[in-house]
């Protein structure tokens, strides 16, 4: 009897515990999605962000989850393009009011040199996409870093693509 009220009382425990962080997060989540509708046009729940890491940088897509969502799709294209002109001046403003200013490698973003943080525009299918290159071995990691960030505070919206190596 001992053995199984202890054993109760722990896995009790443990699921109060293990759960507390889950509903933060919850709770970050909600937040960063009220605060991305206050600053992307398109509607968060209407796209997927998509982020891989590659070598030098990253790519960060957007894409609407209806490929034939023609609204969508324009104003997923407007917002990346409006941002990576932002970002290529340094300007992290539009990600540090949905995400806050201490996100991971927000801060190496902001301060890099012309030279090391390159960022591209391009079309996709039912989006677009920024491509993030690094010059160095700081700003990669923080690409990567804010890639990171990213993907936990998008939940469901948003997925790590892996990049796959052929042989």
């Amino acid at each position: 009897m001992r053995f199984t009220l202890t054993a109760l009382t722990l896995f009790a425990a443990a699921n109060v515990w293990a759960g507390q962080p889950h509903g933060a997060l919850e709770r970050r989540q909600e937040t960063v999605a009220q605060r991305g509708a206050e600053v992307m046009p398109f509607e968060l729940a209407a796209t997927v962000h998509m982020f891989k890491k590659t070598a030098d940088g990253g790519i960060q897509q957007v894409v609407a989850r209806d490929r034939s969502d023609a609204t969508q799709i324009r104003l997923i294209r407007r917002h990346l393009r409006e941002i990576q002109q932002e970002f290529m001046r340094r300007d992290f403003s539009s990600p540090a009011t949905i995400h806050g200013n201490d996100m991971p490698g927000l801060a190496t973003l902001r301060n890099a040199k012309p030279d090391e943080l390159l960022v591209y525009y391009r079309n996709v299918a039912a989006g677009a996409e920024l491509v993030y290159h690094g010059s160095d071995a700081e700003t990669i990691k923080a690409v990567h870093q804010w890639f990171d960030a990213q993907v936990s505070d998008h939940g469901a919206d948003a997925i790590e693509m892996h990049h796959h190596h052929s042989k």
